[in-house]
């Protein structure tokens, strides 16, 4: 604490008042302020900047009343080691020495049986003297409190360690952001900073990505937020990269390893010890976590044993420049703040050590990698309780895989290493629906020159690629991937990748509406998985067999194929490719009507995936879901797993599955009667589709949407559902997917005549295609409809292939069908 202070009698106290609006933490300062009722010495540990000093303070104004001899402050932020405590708690409290007395001793009996608190601020600069000053007045003063704040335990018997979480972050979808405490400090102080500044849709994803950006950390927030008077949200943020340098700036009046951000780091690791500092710096090859094991394996040799490794970084722990956060996977995950490893990243960069780290972290990568592959392929078939603890600690270390990719890429020159990576990751990428950012990289590694890769590993990647474009609903890029793997896989002999992509191959021809190819491509993948042993593979094949029955409306036929995929999927343990066949099973009882059975495979799939990570899979079901509760009436059951799935969506970058989210949503506001929001909703989805071109548009879809719209056009008008349509369409993804989440609020924007222009939506039927829709029903050719309607065979024809087209559908049975069912309702 740096404030003035004016010393009172020593039953008053000497607390500072709060220089601005103490913002956030109100859980926290109720759990401490229960604490000091029960604990005789509680620390505050953190790193520097993220708040110990002010909470403190905060804290102890709280419970001041309780304590009629005063709180009192010792300031050790100056002090350097070899000081002593003793002559700075007696000048705070007003205690004079005495002559041939040793002052502590004077101290003690001054304090004696008063009844006060003292703060003890920045005890790491004198850590063995504060620890041994709280064991003495512990043991003769029984009515004195300490709070003491320090970056790391002062480890004294009765000693209660706290420690100081970064502030809450908003959620990644953004709806929390008002009640977020870094986003509300950082308003708060760029208010000060600025009279002009607010915050407001336009800024409010940057102040999330700033805050997320700067771990919360309270310090690194107030000096982002203190440059708003000379730049906006926008520009500091895309300065932050050099965190360091932009946020130089601070409070004069405060010390000087706390007036910027670099010197509080700075000023930390220069109380380290030589261990200490090279563990530290060779830490930052790790992003976002690591375990004890990892930190052995990557960081040991050159001065630092593995057998030390543990021990060093218990210290790094104490001294709140790595935390530890919650088990996972029955190991203890460990991670540094953003802030903290940036500048670890600067002292392994300045050591020269780090091409040396970097590859031994990526080799590491690959040896898990391998490890979890040899795993789930093995023989005998390992049980699913041993696949899912690996699948777990996968999950927390995407960022790690990621960052070991880029830089096989981008530093080491080494792309076959990377896409080895991948491959060894297929099942957790496919199964997992971790298609982002894998598609990105596999598109970069691909387009390295041929001679670079080996036949192998460039057969297996290709295959790999069109399976993450499958899980994308690109049949585009699916179809060119895996033409170019069959031949390399069928050359290297990677049978089970070839059964892969020509079962994607498969669904693309299915897409085309090419049945006989499809049936083709799907017996050469049976025979070329029949070739090995890869049940994995076999189980896409059986439910791809099923997809391809149920999209020619093969019902008895699909659910045998779901079902052979089902007990392959048993007899494997397998999490994974169980609910997919359950998922196609539930599809298959939908067609035929009986909404119970699809609600009950849809529920035991969710179940199944509880423990893992399969996001497609589960976006799937709770999309099933919904739309059963939809078709049964029950509205609020209907919508709250829509949106569950909307938010699961959201986060995979899977454009198609938001479109389709937002479809749903949109039928879901046309049962409420909100025809506005259907129809608005309704372009939003077909705007995003159209965007992504016209191969992912699926069969029928023009026949939902001329569904959803007919009713709204009866009740609101042609006109008006035009221009709700075009309202729809101007939103961007982003738009639409808030305005969808929104139930309660309406849309911002007013509707105003002849702002948008009236243009009919893309699938809206005219009169006169209605009129020879119906007249398709009753079984006319195009001959008999043109002597119906008095045109000519060409015009009648004409107008039969505009309806198909709009309507999505193949034949004039199709057709037929549809206008039945839609006179019938």
């Amino acid at each position: 604490m740096t404030q003035d202070t004016a010393h009172s009698s020593f039953t008053g106290g000497n607390l500072p008042l709060e220089p601005n609006g103490f913002v956030g933490r109100e859980a926290d300062v109720e759990e401490l302020t229960d604490l000091l009722g029960v604990a005789r010495v509680v620390t505050l540990c953190g790193a520097g900047g993220i708040g110990k000093s002010r909470l403190a303070v905060r804290v102890a104004g709280q419970v001041a009343g309780e304590f009629p001899d005063g709180v009192w402050l010792v300031e050790l932020a100056d002090a350097v080691r070899g000081d002593q405590i003793e002559p700075r708690v007696a000048a705070v409290l007003g205690v004079k020495p005495e002559p041939s007395r040793a002052l502590a001793d004077t101290l003690i009996d001054a304090l004696g049986d008063r009844r006060l608190l003292l703060v003890m601020d920045n005890c790491e600069s004198l850590i063995e003297e504060s620890a041994r000053f709280c064991r003495a007045v512990l043991t003769v003063c029984p009515d004195v409190r300490v709070l003491t704040t320090s970056r790391e335990p002062l480890r004294v018997a009765g000693e209660t360690v706290w420690r100081v979480p970064p502030l809450t972050l908003p959620r990644s979808d953004g709806h929390d952001l008002g009640t977020s405490e870094a986003v509300r400090l950082f308003a708060d102080r760029a208010t000060a900073a600025s009279r002009a500044f607010s915050v407001t849709e336009q800024n409010a994803a940057d102040i999330a990505g700033l805050c997320e950006a700067l771990d919360g950390m309270p310090l690194a927030i107030e000096l982002a937020a203190a440059l708003c008077r000379v730049l906006t949200v926008e520009q500091i943020n895309a300065r932050l990269r050099d965190r360091f340098r932009l946020l130089s700036a601070g409070d004069r009046t405060a010390p000087a390893r706390q007036q910027t951000l670099r010197a509080t780091v700075d000023w930390s690791y220069q109380q380290l010890n030589e261990p200490e500092r090279i563990l530290l710096r060779r830490l930052a090859v790790f992003t976002g976590g690591w375990t004890l094991d990892m930190a052995e394996q990557v960081c040991a040799g050159n001065a630092l044993w593995a057998e030390d490794v543990l021990g060093v970084l218990c210290d790094l722990v104490d001294k709140s420049l790595v935390l530890a956060d919650a088990e996972v996977a029955g190991e203890t995950r460990y991670r540094m703040l953003e802030t903290i490893r940036e500048y670890a990243t600067e002292q392994l960069d300045a050591s020269g050590e780090e091409p040396e780290f970097r590859r031994l972290h990526r080799d590491h990568m690959i040896e898990i990698a391998a490890r979890i592959h040899r795993t789930i392929v093995r023989s005998p078939r390992p049980a699913w309780t041993e696949i899912c603890p690996m699948l777990v600690m996968l999950d927390e270390l995407q960022t790690n895989v990621w960052a070991a990719v880029r830089w096989s890429v981008e530093s080491a020159g080494d792309p076959e290493s990377a896409l080895r990576l991948l491959v060894l990751l297929r099942w957790p990428i496919i199964a997992g629906g971790r298609f982002t950012p894998a598609d990105k990289w596999l598109d970069r590694l691909l387009d390295a020159a041929p001679e670079d890769l080996t036949p192998s590993v460039r057969g297996d990647a290709l295959a790999l690629r069109g399976q993450v474009a499958f899980g994308q609903g690109d049949p585009d890029t699916a179809q060119i991937a895996c033409a170019a793997a069959v031949g390399l896989c069928r050359e290297a002999g990677l049978y089970g990748p070839l059964s892969g992509a020509l079962a994607i191959l498969a669904w693309v021809a299915i897409y085309q509406r090419r049945p006989e190819r499809a049936r083709s491509l799907l017996d050469d993948a049976l025979e070329a998985v029949r070739t090995v042993d890869d049940p994995w593979h076999e189980t896409v094949i059986r439910s791809m067999e099923g997809t391809f029955a149920l999209s020619e409306g093969r019902a008895k036929e699909s659910q045998r194929s779901f079902e052979a995929a089902l007990a392959i999927a048993h007899e494997l343990d397998n999490h994974w490719a169980a609910p997919v066949a359950l998922i196609g099973l539930a599809q298959v009882a939908w067609l035929r009507g009986d909404l119970a059975e699809a609600r009950a495979h849809y529920e035991r799939a969710l179940d199944m995936l509880q423990d893992i990570t399969a996001h497609w899979q589960a976006i799937t079901c709770l999309s099933g879901l919904g739309r059963i509760a939809l078709a049964q009436g029950d509205l609020p059951t209907a919508r709250g797993r829509l949106i569950e799935s909307l938010r699961l969506c959201i986060g995979t970058g899977q454009r198609l599955g938001v479109a389709r989210r937002i479809e749903t949503l949109a039928q879901l506001a046309l049962a409420e009667e909100d025809d506005r929001r259907a129809v608005r909703l309704a372009g939003a989805s077909a705007a995003i589709r159209s965007a992504m071109g016209d191969a992912v548009l699926p069969p029928g879809f023009g026949a939902r949407m001329e569904e959803l719209l007919q009713p709204a056009r009866v009740r609101l008008g042609d006109a008006l559902v035009a221009q709700l349509w075009a309202h729809g369409q101007e939103m961007s993804q982003e738009q639409a997917v808030r305005y969808a989440l929104q139930f309660d609020e309406p849309y911002e924007t007013p509707l105003l005549l002849g702002k948008h222009p009236v243009v009919a939506p893309m699938t809206t039927l005219t009169c006169r295609e209605w009129e020879i829709a119906e007249l398709i029903a009753r079984g006319m050719s195009n001959k008999a409809i043109a002597d119906e309607l008095v045109i000519s065979p060409a015009t009648a024809a004409r107008h039969v292939a505009n309806i198909l087209a709009k309507l999505g559908f193949s034949s004039r049975t199709q057709v037929a069908t549809w206008v039945i069912e839609q006179n019938r309702s």
